[in-house]
């Protein structure tokens, strides 16, 4: 096997896509903190390539089989440091309101509490269709929050801050979901 074969088996791992989106999380915090043109366009990018990789680490999981313990656990922690880190900088930088991301990080936080729960008790805690939804919609402000410079006439601040609308409306109607589905697991 070359050298370029076992780079390619490596970097194709789910848990090597999960820790790089780990990795990601500081470059794109310190490219944000510089808020050029140039730092903005390359952080949106680092953000649009981690957020694709949360979609193959799951495919490619499921498909070959290669399901861990590590992966379960370490997968959803870099989706909510990756998506947590990315609105508290936008929120720092004055390109969307505080009082949203707490709303996004405290579903996030509580969610996270309750599917413990749910496994505690040996339910299912795979993500709805509302989950997707509402990560769809995260993903489509946090990228032009981060470029929030217009480019070619496009505004993409108030691109993103269209988004941002949908993203909190479906946090909470998913949270709500999850909460309402597990309420018999509560008390």
């Amino acid at each position: 096997m070359t050298w370029s074969q076992k780079l390619k088996e490596v970097v194709l791992t789910p848990n090597f896509m999960t820790v790089s989106r780990i990795i990601a999380v500081p470059i794109i915090v310190v490219l944000l903190m510089s808020d050029s043109r140039i730092t903005t366009v390359i952080a949106a990018a680092l953000f649009s390539l981690a957020s694709i990789t949360d979609y193959f680490d799951g495919y490619l999981a499921r498909t070959r089989g290669l399901e861990t313990k590590l992966g379960k656990i370490l997968d959803p922690l870099a989706d909510k440091l990756l998506v947590s880190s990315s609105l508290v900088m936008l929120v720092s930088l004055g390109f969307m309101p505080g009082w949203i991301a707490c709303v996004i990080i405290g579903r996030e936080l509580a969610v996270t509490g309750l599917r413990c729960v749910l496994i505690e008790n040996g339910q299912d805690v795979a993500a709805s269709w509302l989950g997707k939804y509402k990560v769809g919609f995260q993903i489509a402000a946090i990228i032009p929050l981060m470029l929030h410079y217009s480019y070619l006439g496009i505004n993409f601040n108030g691109i993103g801050s269209f988004f941002l609308w949908g993203a909190l409306i479906f946090t909470i109607w998913s949270g709500l979901d999850y909460f309402i589905k597990a309420r018999k697991f509560l008390f």
